[in-house]
């Protein structure tokens, strides 16, 4: 067995390894091998009896935490095991903290270490009290667009509704000892960058990935951002194609309008604040990405996105007041809910990316629309049958012969233009070539 979040092996002791010790006890617990090399195996350790007093001694003396240590027998020598639980409160090696990430041990320092130790005490980072700022300091409007928002939403009682602003921002947990938290300066504030750098988004319509055309930049308190950002990305941003029904206008955009919206308020809920970094929309002529720096909770990969899951926000308190004002929903569900738009508009299912400390969001638009073809300069023949054989999914060479009555040289040229041009995707060898949709 290799290593991993929960496994480390090491050959020898060395006094050292008790910042290890300190980074499972931070973490989620986990088991030290000692007297094994970095594959598992067994390579013994000297002094094995010694080690077994001294190392839990060493550990409560240093660490001021108790841990399991068991001493096995094998064909190759002895290994000694440590058995370290998760604290529910920081521990420090000398001042020091030290947390268990993946297969490796970090320091943590600066924001990092601020974040951890608010999560060890039950806090988040948008539930910290800020000094000198009242709720006179904050944008009438902008309360007023909230008092509107949460009668329409009914997720809040009237009488707080039309009671003081002192008495709404209590009502939704956003003070604390009789101070304002971040949340209610980044909900609320006039300027809230003034108290957080980086609050803000930023946008830009890229040709490629390094010819940025025009970009814009949203300031304000997410209210103000959420509103718009939404206006400016269907205004300037994202295309609409134009048909009538009888006598009305309908337009349809590029990217379902509830899809784009969920994906928006799902970056400004989830967004690690401490970081420093704006959310940054990238749009090209055929995606359109959302950026943010955060977090996903412990132990879930994106595949958690994908299926029906908790609603655990990584800021709740502003979560709270997106939600009470009918913005988001609480039970998980914005995830699922892009999907569902994505595949009712027709157009790819929505991409996410987690990398650490990265989480994005690409929609793509539905390549084999007629309009979108007709911009590739195709031929009659390829134009018709990408649409013909959408529902397939698939172009065989000899139907593609049949429906245009062209000899099979000439169909095969049509196919490979369309591979090349990276609209199909060739599959097989020459007698079972399929084109397949991407």
């Amino acid at each position: 067995m290799s290593e991993s979040q929960n496994i480390e092996y090491k050959q020898s002791w060395r006094d050292e390894y008790l910042k290890w010790i300190c980074g499972f006890a931070n973490a989620n617990g986990g088991h030290i091998f000692i007297g094994k090399d970095d594959t598992g195996n067994v390579v013994g350790v000297a002094d094995s009896k010694r080690l077994l007093e001294e190392i839990p001694n060493k550990v409560r003396d240093v660490l001021g935490i108790l841990i399991d240590v068991n001493l096995h027998h094998s064909t190759n020598g002895n290994f000694i095991e440590i058995i370290v639980e998760g604290y529910p409160y920081p521990v420090n090696y000398k001042g020091q903290y030290h947390y268990r990430s993946g297969s490796t041990k970090q320091e943590l320092k600066g924001a990092a270490l601020d974040k951890f130790l608010l999560q060890k005490k039950g806090k988040r980072w948008d539930g910290v009290p800020i000094p000198k700022v009242s709720a006179c300091d904050l944008k009438q409007e902008t309360l007023n667009f909230f008092r509107e928002r949460a009668i329409k939403s009914q997720r809040i009682e009237e009488d707080i509704l039309t009671d003081s602003n002192e008495h709404l921002l209590e009502n939704l947990q956003l003070k604390e000892s009789g101070f304002l938290k971040r949340a209610a300066i980044l909900l609320f504030h006039a300027n809230p960058e003034s108290f957080v750098t980086g609050a803000y988004i930023k946008m830009g319509y890229f040709e490629t990935d390094d010819d940025l055309k025009f970009q814009d930049e949203i300031h304000g308190n997410l209210f103000e951002q959420i509103e718009k950002t939404i206006d400016l990305l269907f205004t300037k941003y994202i295309k609409a194609a134009i048909s009538y029904e009888g006598i009305n206008r309908v337009e349809t955009f590029e990217y379902p309008k509830d899809a784009v919206r969920e994906a928006l308020l799902n970056a400004i809920a989830h967004k690690d604040y401490s970081g420093s970094i704006p959310i940054q929309i990238s749009v090209y002529s055929d995606k359109f990405i959302i950026w943010n720096e955060g977090q996903l909770p412990d132990n879930w990969t994106v595949k958690n996105l994908f299926e029906k899951h908790a609603s655990r926000p990584y800021n709740p308190d502003i979560a709270n007041a997106l939600f009470r004002s009918g913005y988001i929903e609480s039970w998980g569900r914005g995830t699922i809910k892009i999907f569902r738009e994505c595949k009712q508009a027709g157009i790819p299912e929505p991409v996410f990316s987690y990398d650490s400390s990265d989480i994005s969001i690409e929609l793509r638009k539905d390549i084999y629309d007629t309009e979108n073809l007709r911009i590739l300069k195709l031929n009659d023949r390829q134009l018709d049958a990408l649409i013909y054989f959408k529902s397939k999914r698939e172009i065989v060479t000899s139907d593609y012969v049949k429906r245009y009555t062209i000899n099979e040289r000439t169909a095969r040229r049509d196919l490979i233009e369309l591979v090349e041009k990276a609209i199909l995707i060739k599959q097989g060898d020459k007698k079972t070539t399929k084109y397949i949709y991407r």
